[in-house]
Parts: C-alpha cells; structure tokens; sequence
C-alpha cells in the first residue's frame, strides 16, 4: 500500500536537493515534467504513482553535474524511496525510469520499456523543445560558457553517447543535435500533439534567429 503522502513528501525532497540547480535542471523543470506526465497519463492506461514518482525523481542528480556519473541519480531515489518503504516493486519501476529517459545522443538502445516510462520521456521531451526548450537551452550554454552560434561548426546528429556527453559545440547546434529530432521521437498520441506545436515554434525561432544573425531583418 502506497502512502498517500508519498508524492507530497517526494515534492519536498526534491525541492531542497535541486535548491541551487542549474536553472534548466532546477524544481520549476521538475514541476513542469510532472504536470505534462499528469496531463499525457489521463489518456494511457497507467500506473499514475510510478508516472509523478519517476517525473519528480527522473532529474534528482543528472549526470551533467555528477561528471557524468549516471548510477548518481538511481542510488539517490532508490535511497528515499526505501527510506520511505515504498515495496520493491515500485522502486524498481521507477529506478528504470530514471536509468532509460535520457536522450543520450539518441542513439541509445533502451534496456526497459513500460507505457509509464513513455509517459515521462515524452513529458520530459516536451520541456526541452518549444519556448521553454530555447530558454532552457541557451541557459546551459552560457552556464558552459559556450558560443551562442558558429557558422563554421556544423552540428553532429550522429554522435555516439560518449561523444553526445562530451560534446562543447555552439548552442544553437543543440537544436540540431537534438531538439528538432524530439518530436519524432514521442511515445504517446498526447506527446506527439503538444510536440508539433512547439516544434513549429522553434522553427519560427531559427529562422528569425539566421535572418537577424545576417542582418536581414
């Protein structure tokens, strides 16, 4: 029996290890992440504790911050997880959420597969495209201190995992390498949707972005 005071005390958990996040992986992208899994699971048959646990802990210790450690962020919710008895069952949901929702490069092969999983990658797609998805994205540029854009730098959509996590290219190459790749990439029929819109804005948004980069408009 799940206590239904679970998903409450997981929010605050997560609220105070993510205080001084980097401000595209911070709560507020958590607290995003969680209202589109809500939103996209009204139309799956799901499991909706696994869905909010695995959105609010999916992002607990990215590896981005841990050297690229990826086993930091499943040992951390596993951790709260059992410290708050939740049966193994569920645990073990969720720690395989967390393992497989990266993009990776998207290159990389899924080792686990559930409609909860989708549920979640979707949500967490969602908030890496759109007008959220740009803001997000030139934030960890400048905190990388990398170029906002380079001409002579052409993007690699074709990177192995390592080289996708050691990769330093101008900002605007991520659109590239992974933002408008996304939207061919959605799990649910709720995903796909909210995915074409958002995608066509960041469409709208290179095109003005080229057009004043060479001093057309």
């Amino acid at each position: 029996m799940i206590n239904p005071d679970l998903i409450s005390k997981t929010i605050l958990f997560v609220k105070e290890k993510l205080e001084n996040a980097e401000g595209g992986h911070d709560w507020f992208h958590i607290e995003r992440v969680f209202k589109n899994s809500v939103l996209i699971s009204k139309s799956e048959v799901c499991d909706t504790t696994v869905v909010k646990l695995g959105a609010l802990l999916h992002d607990i210790a990215d590896s981005k911050f841990h050297d690229g450690d990826e086993t930091v962020g499943p040992r951390i919710a596993r951790e709260f997880l059992e410290s708050e008895n939740v049966d193994k069952e569920t645990i073990k949901h969720v720690v395989d959420i967390i393992e497989n929702i990266s993009y990776k490069g998207g290159n990389f092969e899924k080792k686990f597969s559930s409609i909860e999983l989708d549920v979640v990658q979707d949500a967490d797609r969602l908030d890496a495209i759109g007008a959220i998805g740009i803001a997000r994205t030139f934030n960890y540029g400048g905190f990388k201190n990398r170029a906002i854009y380079d001409p002579k730098i052409a993007p690699n959509s074709s990177m192995t995992k390592e080289e996708y996590k050691k990769n330093d290219s101008p900002t605007l190459n991520h659109f590239y390498e992974k933002l408008l790749l996304l939207k061919d990439k959605m799990n649910t029929e709720t995903g796909k949707q909210i995915a074409q819109e958002r995608h066509r804005y960041m469409e709208g948004f290179l095109a003005q972005f080229y057009a004043e980069w060479e001093g057309e408009k």
